[in-house]
């Protein structure tokens, strides 16, 4: 392996946890039935795709750029009283990897302009040297585009390169692009479909440094 490029909510920020509680509270106060069971089908998706599960769920009239709006300030509303909740063992991976000089790339369904953000917010932006975004494909994840671009951008081969995901639509994609998919679960459990396309599937970031280590003293 040469490089590896993670995904970021989910893997280096507890976000998308945060991001369901958003969408669980505006729908509470909207009275919009069973988001518990939509929400997960648009982990890992881009706003188009999420777009089209909603609507789907709602029916053609349902304000969805209303909703997202209450849900997002809700989430900035949460973020600025509380921080950004960092992953434990994402900053020890991340300059591991910077000492290795790997090339090192992120694959994220969220837009671009959040996805900075996030990275000044916790330091991590100059760990990445190519940052591509949900708003820069027209399909992101399960589809494997943005991890094709991603790839493309670090002047990698796929079969070269780690994905490290938490959801099961980032590890389609992965699998999809011709990576290596490494999961650390977050929200969703992995089940025989994930162990199947899996290389490894791991507890936290700090048992993927340590495989990473392992690996290196192979030749990575």
């Amino acid at each position: 392996m040469s490089a590896v490029v993670f995904d970021m909510d989910g893997v280096l920020f507890d976000t998308e946890r945060l991001c369901q509680e958003s969408w669980l509270a505006v729908a509470r106060e909207c009275g919009l039935p069973d988001m518990e069971l939509i929400f997960p089908r648009c982990i890992g998706l881009n706003a188009n795709d999420s777009r089209k599960i909603v609507m789907e769920a709602y029916g053609e009239d349902f304000d969805y750029d209303g909703f997202r709006g209450k849900a997002s300030a809700w989430f900035w509303d949460y973020m600025e009283q509380k921080g950004l909740p960092v992953k434990p063992g994402a900053a020890e991976l991340l300059t591991w990897l910077r000492e290795q000089g790997r090339p090192v790339g992120l694959a994220s369904s969220t837009r671009r302009s959040t996805v900075l953000k996030h990275l000044e917010q916790a330091g991590f932006r100059e760990d990445f040297s190519v940052v591509v975004t949900g708003d820069m494909v027209e399909h992101s994840k399960p589809q494997p585009d943005i991890y094709l671009m991603a790839c493309r951008e670090l002047k990698v081969e796929p079969r070269e390169c780690y994905a490290i995901e938490d959801s099961p639509n980032g590890i389609r994609s992965a699998y999809r692009a011709g990576m290596h998919p490494l999961m650390v679960p977050d929200m969703i459990a992995p089940d025989q479909e994930m162990h199947r396309l899996s290389e490894r599937i791991f507890r936290d970031l700090g048992e993927v440094r340590e495989f990473l280590m392992r690996e290196e003293k192979k030749g990575f």
